[in-house]
């Protein structure tokens, strides 16, 4: 609700504030006197758009600031905190921790150079912002149209909120958002298709490549050893055949280290016969005249084991200019070389599993489908019966307030979904259009409220609406402007009556021009106007007691006000206070 509002420097408002009761508050006033700058400021704190002379004459800036207490509109309270305002609880709800009642303070300013700027909970705001928090919250109707009724979605909202099936329109919602993020996934990793299959068969030719070498550091190794052996082949042949006949010597007898240790040893054994202490020099003999025969036959061994083959080393020195081509591609070490295949085979594993990930999305979006279309067909159910029952309601009301061959209906036309390629059989509002018809006269067949009840009748009709849905609605304040056009009397205090009772569920604001109306109020406010030093002034003040009897026999009598008229008001309140 609006706990206060302040309106400065706006059309012939110099400053003013209001403290509004919970429940229905009415302004009165004589015709020009400003009543509709109320509605007016009222219209900016939803984002409305300022009219060009908005700003009183001679103002740099106008302002008009509120004071909204959010008990029981805990949907409002989600949408600032997705906005990044926390609301702090005021002092009544600090004292008691189970009253959850918090106060926001909403102010917009307009400048004469027409900018304008907003503010919620002290931040500053894009204007938007106010449209999409409180534009469903603070409901203006009047003679010249609805916010509400020349809106057919918000037909669709409140048939919904009725039939008390307001979570599972939200869950439709989300569901089929849910739909839209994962047939984008979808199209998003085909349409990458052939660049992800170009990319494939490039990683996998670099994995192949990598793949058909040995990378052991070990296995490199010893084929350097072997690329050596075999291009220096006769040289080592030579060599080793030099070393064998070196030690052992050869067919022709040629002198060796074999026969020069043979000699030694057969003169170190005659030296032992004298000198017995020689003994182990003998041995330590044997033992060298062992190792250079073994040394002679293993050179031997080599040279005649070690052949010339040019085959192998070609076969070597390609393997070695292949190794060389994947250092220059990949890396200079074995290490790099591994590590960029591990990359490879990495993302070759990402990318192959792409099918995989379509196959799971769209296994996904089969089961959202599925969700939405049994909630939407609960939906669907719920409506038909809610349509019907809504009507009887809405005529009722209708007829309490003089509009008895009034006929309203709920028109429900049902969407196409066949070309849905998914099976969707829902939008995300549902799998109808839900449409308010009405028709004021008899023979009449109804149609869409937004071509054919005139000013008067539309704000009826609204009230009629409203209070049908009083106890479903999630408004926060619903204001009338001018509801009594073309009626009085009995029809009047009728109006006032069903404004009472959407008044127990809804702050409702009522500018009226009828007592019958205004002795229903908790609170009344009286709108005057004065001229001062050539400058006129709006005023608005709260009236009790006696003044509050004098504006209604005012009301009902004209400007002479007398006793009679102050008794009919007398009554009138009398009568408005036994409901």
């Amino acid at each position: 609700m609006i706990e206060m509002l302040r309106i400065e420097n706006l059309a012939l408002v110099e400053s003013l504030e209001l403290e509004f009761s919970p429940g229905l508050n009415v302004l009165t006033g004589e015709t020009g006197a400003g009543k509709s700058i109320v509605l007016n400021a009222l219209a900016l704190l939803t984002g409305g758009r300022p009219a060009p002379d908005v700003l009183r004459s001679g103002a740099d800036q106008g302002a008009v600031e509120a004071l909204f207490r959010m008990d029981g509109h805990q949907d409002v309270v989600e949408a600032l905190a997705k906005r990044g305002l926390m609301l702090e609880p005021d002092e009544k709800a600090a004292k008691d921790p189970g009253n959850s009642a918090a106060e926001l303070i909403v102010r917009r300013t307009i400048n004469a150079n027409g900018r304008s700027r907003a503010r919620v909970g002290g931040e500053l705001m894009p204007i938007s912002t106010l449209s999409e928090i409180f534009g469903g919250q603070l409901e203006i109707s009047s003679q010249h149209g609805s916010q509400a009724l020349r809106n057919a979605e918000t037909h669709a909202v409140s048939l919904d909120a009725y039939a008390g099936q307001t979570g599972l329109r939200e869950l439709i919602a989300r569901e089929v958002g849910r739909i839209g993020k994962l047939d984008r996934e979808i199209a998003a990793l085909r349409a990458a298709e052939e660049e992800r299959a170009r990319r494939l068969d490039f990683l996998e030719y670099q994995r192949d490549e990598l793949e058909a070498e040995d990378l052991d550091a070990a296995g490199i190794a010893k084929l350097s050893a072997d690329h050596r052996r075999l291009t220096h082949a006769e040289r080592l042949a030579e060599e080793m055949s030099a070393v064998s006949v070196a030690l052992g010597g050869d067919e022709s007898g040629s002198a060796s280290a074999e026969s020069a240790v043979s000699i030694a040893s057969r003169s170190l054994t005659a030296a032992i016969r004298m000198d017995p202490s020689l003994e182990p020099m003998s041995i330590r003999l044997e033992a060298l005249e062992s190792e250079l025969r073994d040394l002679s036959v293993s050179a031997g061994d080599y040279a005649a084991d070690l052949e010339v083959d040019p085959g192998r080393l070609m076969e070597v020195e390609e393997k070695i200019a292949r190794l060389e081509k994947l250092k220059r591609k990949y890396g200079q070490s074995v290490e790099d070389m591994l590590s960029h295949r591990d990359e490879v085979a990495a993302e070759i594993l990402s990318l192959s599993s792409a099918d995989e990930q379509i196959l799971a999305l769209e296994k996904t979006l089969k089961s959202v489908v599925e969700v939405a279309n049994e909630a939407a067909r609960k939906l669907s159910k719920a409506r038909a019966r809610a349509a019907k029952k809504l009507a009887k309601a809405v005529e009722a009301e209708l007829g309490d307030l003089s509009m008895k061959d009034a006929r309203f209906e709920v028109d429900l036309e049902t969407i196409d979904f066949a070309s849905n390629a998914h099976g969707l059989e829902t939008s995300a509002s549902g799998r109808e259009r839900p449409q308010f018809n009405f028709s004021a006269n008899p023979g009449e067949a109804p149609r869409p409220i937004q071509r054919v009840a005139s000013g008067g009748e539309l704000s009826r009709l609204f009230l009629a609406i409203k209070n049908s849905l009083r106890k479903a609605d999630r408004n926060m304040v619903i204001v009338f402007d001018e509801v009594d056009a073309g009626i009085g009397g009995a029809v009047a205090e009728r109006v006032g009556r069903v404004l009472s009772e959407l008044a127990s569920e809804h702050q409702v604001l009522c500018i009226t021009h009828l007592p019958q109306i205004a002795a229903f109020a908790e609170r009344h406010f009286v709108v005057s106007k004065t001229t001062k030093k050539g400058r006129t002034r709006t005023h608005v003040a709260e009236v009790r007691g006696d003044a509050r009897i004098d504006e209604l026999a005012r009301m009902a009598g004209g400007e002479n006000v007398t006793e009679i008229t102050r008794e009919h008001a007398r009554s009138l309140l009398d009568a408005s206070a036994g409901r």
